[in-house]
């Protein structure tokens, strides 16, 4: 990738739409859209964040399109070079048309995610920040978005660095103390360093221990709703999506095969599957159905277990209750608005889990399951929440690696290892925090992070 060139490519998205925006950034950006302008005055006469009307001409003086002009010069841009955004309409033809002119003009066409590379590059965001710029276009629920907003403002970053500020100082005054012991003492140091190895560890593990809620997060809790034939799952889907999404009927086996929604509840993304109901069967469809259902079990995050209150449990409840044992599941009494004939007390007898009492007429009770959802997973209230969730596996190793090392300096503390063995284990761990920044980063990994962004970003 070549730093000195100016790049360009479309921004929005591939399909026809109101508004269209090519980019470009480069030292020749301004004088390359310059020479396929045509407005009340040259384009390199206007000062840095101005919005300039006219028009795109091609070679023959012909009007390609009617168009806004950005200008952005650096060091006042998001790559910190000379930028240029041309706001065009959004149809595909001219959008292309427009970016053959930048790309004849003078610039190439930039690789995917090449304009947050330059930036990270160039010092404007570090490596968790571009990170965080992909969980920001990829966010499917408010609270994604709101992490990775957090993320982006630089959050992670501080606490990173904080961090790494501390490991340096440390580091510092070990080697410092064995050049010149006569004016630096390490005569109870190991205490003192265990002090701060404390603070470090803490945030490092409550960083650690988000991943799980973060990944949830970023792509959704995958939630399986399993029950009997005609227990009121697919009556419990429609009123999640609040829409008929599902078919309901009184005839039991009307769902025999899986059917898959996304919805949002407070906030957070659910990858809902309603099944086919579970029971002994000898019809070749129903069993297939059966079977997909059970299938699915192991990869969910969640299981909302639904019981037909109305009726006694029976042989096909118990053999669910036995598959579902190990995982995070809620119990809902449906028909609750029906006399009862299974209590709390009868499902807790067979398995600990959080039951909900539930009416899929009236609807009682779908507040408490939407917080009780919330609370499984994020501990309580997400809106309130300020924790930094992290949602890269890469981050996550870094992390961990990090974590070993500081349980190596707490080791050669405790068994009264040479200051030196301290530093070495200490700077181990300042790499690993700097690789999350992409302060220690490789090229490499570097190159194959940025080629997962999309193309204009």
């Amino acid at each position: 990738m070549h730093q000195a060139d100016t790049i360009a490519a479309i921004a929005t998205s591939m399909n026809s739409s109101g508004i269209g925006i090519i980019r470009i950034s480069g030292s020749d950006s301004i004088s390359i859209v310059d020479s396929i302008y045509k407005g009340k005055k040259s384009l390199l006469e206007y000062e840095s964040h101005t919005i300039n009307y006219g028009h795109i001409i091609d070679d023959n003086g012909d009007i390609v399109d009617e168009v806004m002009v950005v200008i952005m010069k650096a060091p006042r841009s998001f790559t910190t070079e000379d930028t240029v955004e041309i706001d065009c309409h959004g149809g595909l033809l001219v959008m292309k048309k427009i970016l053959s002119l930048v790309i004849k003009h003078g610039a190439r066409c930039a690789d995917p995610g090449e304009f947050s590379k330059r930036a990270f590059l160039n010092g404007r965001i570090d490596l968790s920040q571009a990170e965080s710029i992909m969980d920001l276009i990829s966010s499917n629920s408010e609270i994604a978005m709101k992490n990775s907003l957090k993320q982006l403002s630089g959050a992670l970053q501080d606490k990173i660095n904080n961090i790494r500020d501390g490991i340096l100082y440390e580091t510092a005054y070990i080697e410092s103390a064995l050049d010149d012991p006569e004016h630096y003492d390490l005569t109870g140091y190991g205490d003192l360093l265990l002090e701060k190895l404390n603070i470090w560890i803490l945030e490092i593990e409550k960083l650690i221990s988000s991943f799980s809620s973060g990944q949830v997060m970023k792509e959704g809790i995958n939630t399986l709703i399993l029950g009997k034939p005609n227990a009121g799952k697919s009556s419990l889907l429609n009123a999640l999506a609040r829409r008929d999404r599902a078919i309901v009927t009184d005839i039991a086996g009307t769902t025999r095969d899986t059917l898959e929604e996304q919805i949002i509840i407070k906030g957070v993304s659910l990858n809902i599957i309603d099944t086919a109901g579970i029971r002994n069967t000898d019809d070749v469809v129903e069993k297939i159905g059966v079977d997909k259902a059970l299938n699915k079990i192991e990869e969910a995050n969640l299981i909302l277990y639904v019981v037909d209150s109305s009726i006694h449990l029976d042989e096909n409840d118990y053999a669910i209750i036995d598959k579902i044992k190990e995982k995070k599941v809620v119990i809902l009494l449906n028909k609750s608005d029906l006399d009862n004939k299974v209590s709390e007390t009868d499902i807790l007898e067979h398995i600990d889990a959080t039951i909900v009492s539930f009416s899929s007429k009236s609807l009682e009770g779908l507040d408490r399951l939407e917080d009780t959802i919330t609370s499984m997973f994020f501990e309580g209230s997400i809106n309130s929440n300020n924790e930094i969730y992290i949602t890269n596996q890469r981050q996550l190793e870094c992390l961990k690696s990090a974590y070993d090392s500081f349980n190596n300096v707490i080791e050669s503390i405790n068994n009264c290892m040479p200051e030196d063995f301290l530093s070495i284990d200490l700077m181990d761990s300042y790499i690993s925090l700097g690789r999350i920044t992409g302060q220690t980063i490789e090229d490499d990994l570097a190159n194959k992070i940025f080629s997962e962004f999309c193309m204009g970003k």
